[in-house]
């Protein structure tokens, strides 16, 4: 046989690295990491979600600024009436059917109240803010899990083209030694054991096979499309499994507390709720507030009557002078007869206007607001409690993690080995079985264990990838 330079396992790991991506043309939908995660983030329900919850909360910030405006209240009245009423115009008695309007326009605007609405403002400006990191982190877990489900898909189709290697080499021999054992060169039994590890192989590839549909429906299912038998994944580029990580876990973890979406929320709402406690404490204070109002009014029986002019006439009176009796006379206003007050004068003629300011002082209210006060210390407390858990339990997270990659880094380093290792006995073994000198017991036991060392090295070689990712998505580093 001839030397070659690179063992089997390397050969197909390199070519398994630098693969170019398949068109869309030959075997279906192209997509590369960005895109699947794009698109899950596009389409994720929890993320639609969590996006609509953020939303809410900026319309209650947008609404608390709004509180500080004057309110504007306008109002409109029409009665009918039959029989003995008052006439509104008049304010008199009247026995016929009345039409009445009465038009007003209000506003007010609270002046001071323990500066309640200055801190609702703050408080619910932080909540949105919280809402926004809720959302970042909605985002970056099912970014997570798109970086698994991804590496999954290559780590399958790379197990699969391994099963398929290895049922190839197999398939090799089982030929060759079937030319052999029609020569009656070989023992039948050699046949039968290469026969029964090819049929060990296809069923691996069987194995295999499902292995990767399922992990491209798991991918399918996190960007929310509809599952796609052709989907073609981007290649990762070898620089991704050769880079050593540098960073400790210190850094990492100082890093998470400044940059992580779960940190800054947590510290959001703490904030939150200790400008609710200043907006609880606010209204045990007294409420000073003005207000203004105009106002005017129609009735159906409304009557005027229009000058004429002014007449000097005799009354019944007399008086005596130097006695002598004269009669008295006066001055007297002529108006025409009685009609109806025209609407619009009604409407200007009765205008009323107001204004003044109001103090609103609670002394007693079964001690409604002290308790919400109270409730409001509990909330806060809780969000202390929240936020200094949530730091321990990042810390925690950050170890486990960092454990995790050097782990997966050691395992990767010692399966290359352990393939190299593997590689030269299954070399070595394959000669002497095609040279008749090795026993078909000896080939098939270099070969598993060449084989399962592969698979070993696929698995982990992702498996580094993804703890990698995992300490990057800690420090809120771009994970595509």
């Amino acid at each position: 046989m001839k030397k070659i330079s690179l063992t089997i396992s390397s050969l197909l790991f390199y070519l398994a690295l630098v693969a170019q991506p398949v068109s869309n043309d030959t075997l279906g939908t192209l997509l590369t990491l960005r895109q699947c995660i794009e698109t899950g983030l596009a389409n994720n329900l929890d993320v639609l979600q969590s996006q609509l919850q953020m939303e809410s909360d900026k319309i209650n910030m947008n609404q608390a600024r709004l509180n500080l405006l004057p309110d504007l209240r306008g109002a409109e009245s029409q009665t009918f009436s039959q029989g003995r009423s008052i006439d509104p115009y008049s304010n008199s008695p009247v026995t016929q059917g009345v039409s009445a309007s009465n038009y007003s326009l209000s506003s007010g605007v609270i002046l001071f109240n323990g500066l309640s609405l200055q801190n609702s403002i703050k408080q619910n400006s932080l909540s949105y803010r919280a809402a926004k990191m809720d959302w970042q982190q909605v985002k970056d877990n099912l970014t997570i899990n798109i970086i698994l489900a991804y590496l999954q898909v290559l780590s399958a189709e790379d197990q699969l083209t391994q099963a398929k290697n290895q049922a190839d080499l197999s398939a090799q021999q089982v030929q060759r030694l079937e030319i052999l054992n029609r020569q009656g060169a070989i023992r039948p039994s050699d046949l039968s054991d290469l026969k029964g590890q090819y049929a060990s192989d296809q069923l691996s590839i069987v194995n295999m096979q499902n292995t990767l549909e399922t992990a491209k429906l798991s991918l399918s299912q996190l960007m929310n499309i509809p599952y796609n038998k052709d989907l073609v994944l981007e290649r990762i580029q070898p620089e991704s499994f050769a880079v050593k990580y540098e960073t400790t876990r210190d850094e990492i973890y100082q890093t998470a507390l400044k940059q992580l979406a779960l940190v800054k929320a947590v510290d959001f709402r703490t904030q939150s709720a200790e400008k609710a406690l200043k907006v609880a404490r606010g209204q045990l204070f007294p409420t000073l507030s003005f207000g203004a109002n105009v106002s005017t009014a129609y009735s159906s029986v409304a009557l005027q009557n229009q000058f004429i002019n002014t007449t000097y006439v005799p009354t019944s009176d007399s008086a005596v002078i130097n006695n002598l009796k004269y009669p008295v006379y006066r001055f007297q206003d002529n108006f025409t007869p009685s009609t109806k007050i025209p609407y619009k004068d009604q409407l200007n003629n009765n205008v009323y206007t107001s204004f003044g300011f109001n103090l609103n002082i609670p002394i007693f209210n079964s001690l409604l607001q002290r308790n919400r006060v109270k409730q409001a210390k509990i909330t806060l407390r809780n969000r202390e409690f929240i936020a200094k858990t949530t730091r321990t339990q990042l810390g925690q997270q950050i170890d486990q993690a960092y454990i995790n990659m050097v782990s997966a880094s050691d395992r990767y380093k010692v399966l290359l080995d352990q393939v190299s290792a593997y590689d030269e006995s299954f070399r070595a073994a394959e000669i002497r079985f095609n040279n008749g000198v090795g026993t078909s017991i000896d080939y098939l036991t270099a070969k598993n264990n060449l084989d399962r060392a592969n698979l070993s090295l696929i698995t982990a070689k992702y498996d580094y990838v993804l703890r990698t990712k995992v300490l990057d998505y800690y420090q809120g580093k771009q994970l595509w």
